[in-house]
């Protein structure tokens, strides 16, 4: 694989997740007793940091922001029994890869003790040499995440690909200057996601195993 590094987003990317959260935002909401967003409103924030996920969703309602987010990680853990599976293909393609020797991270705008609890859940923990949050860098579409990762492992922006759904995603891996492929499982549709930097727009797992292999091979034939 021509890639050394590989930088997952975890929701709408790995995990299927996004209906989730959509749902938890909601909730949070009629719970502190604002106007509810629609569902099209709250996807098109997943990824950002939950503060500032809450200030763009609620832009007029800053006296409550801080209740917002304590309602969205209560709800979150107790009010939505929404399930979460791993997207179809996910966990075989990422140790398929572990196992070709390719470095892999995570990037996420999920807060530090989220992740892990979803590193734990789904047994993907062991894959990842490194991960990134929303509490231990700025929020994306900054670079801020992916930089940290590229220094931590000492990987050139050349050498590195940004797995992402939304345009957050796409948006951060181009201000990093790093490659991009968009997943259009999660929140972003295929025409949005037509507009960003992505190298490709993939259905699933399997089309990005190909895509991917495809890739390399052209690489091959161009060395």
């Amino acid at each position: 694989m021509q890639y050394k590094l590989v930088i997952f987003d975890w929701d709408g990317t790995v995990m299927d997740s996004v209906p989730k959260i959509v749902n938890t935002l909601k909730l949070a909401a009629k719970s502190v007793g604002v106007a509810i967003p629609s569902d099209e409103r709250a996807a098109a924030i997943i990824g950002l940091s939950l503060d500032k996920a809450v200030a763009t969703l609620f832009p007029h309602e800053q006296a409550h922001w801080a209740a917002l987010a304590q309602a969205y990680q209560h709800q979150y853990k107790h009010g939505d029994n929404t399930d979460t599976p791993l997207f179809e293909g996910a966990e075989e393609y990422i140790r398929s890869l572990k196992a070709q020797g390719v470095l892999l991270a995570v990037a996420t705008g999920k807060g530090r003790s989220g992740l892990e609890n979803m590193l734990a859940k789904s047994g993907l923990g062991d894959c990842f040499v490194t991960t990134r949050t929303a509490d231990d860098a700025k929020s994306k579409p900054d670079p801020d995440m992916i930089l940290q990762i590229l220094a931590e492992l000492d990987i050139e922006p050349e050498d590195a690909l940004m797995i992402g759904d939304s345009l957050l995603d796409m948006k951060m891996a181009q201000n990093s200057g790093i490659d991009a492929i968009a997943m259009s499982c999660g929140a972003a549709s295929v025409e949005q996601l037509e507009q960003s930097c992505a190298l490709a727009i993939c259905e699933g797992y399997a089309e990005l195993a190909m895509r991917l292999q495809a890739q390399n091979v052209e690489a091959a034939l161009c060395e």
